[in-house]
């Protein structure tokens, strides 16, 4: 089994959509429908996610608060993630934000596929890291 991913996103067929891909080329995936979820998602599983992709407007805990929370917690802060959004103009806040990078909706395959592979591939020395910080923090 390949890495890890946590899929955000409050749209059900996008996040659907996404999670199928992914499991089908061979990933974990989880799945949340807003920032709330995800983060109780990291904080009770056994590892922590190698990439999250994150859209940023969703009800209860938005992409952006999200990002809030994730960087306040030691453990959780150093997992990259990928925004996903239709909001263009907002491409260069997310990524001067410590985003790994930025992607359109509508999600284009052969953008969205290379990025995770990328930064996978870069991070799998930081995920077992991580999943050792996330051993720690729960003893």
């Amino acid at each position: 089994m390949k890495a890890k991913i946590l899929v955000v996103e409050d749209e059900f067929s996008q996040r659907e959509a996404l999670a199928e891909v992914l499991s089908r080329l061979g990933y974990e995936v989880q799945c949340a429908a807003n920032g709330s979820e995800a983060l109780e998602l990291m904080r009770h599983s056994e590892s922590l996610p190698g990439l999250i992709l994150l859209d940023l407007m969703m009800p209860v805990m938005d992409g952006w608060e999200f990002r809030v929370e994730q960087r306040k917690d030691r453990a959780l802060a150093e997992v990259p993630v990928v925004v996903l959004s239709a909001l263009d103009d907002t491409a260069q806040k997310t990524l001067k934000d410590g985003a790994a990078a930025f992607l359109s909706k509508p999600l284009h395959w052969q953008a969205l596929l290379p990025a995770v592979e990328r930064f996978l591939r870069n991070n799998s020395a930081a995920a077992e890291r991580l999943t050792a910080a996330s051993a720690g923090r729960k003893r």
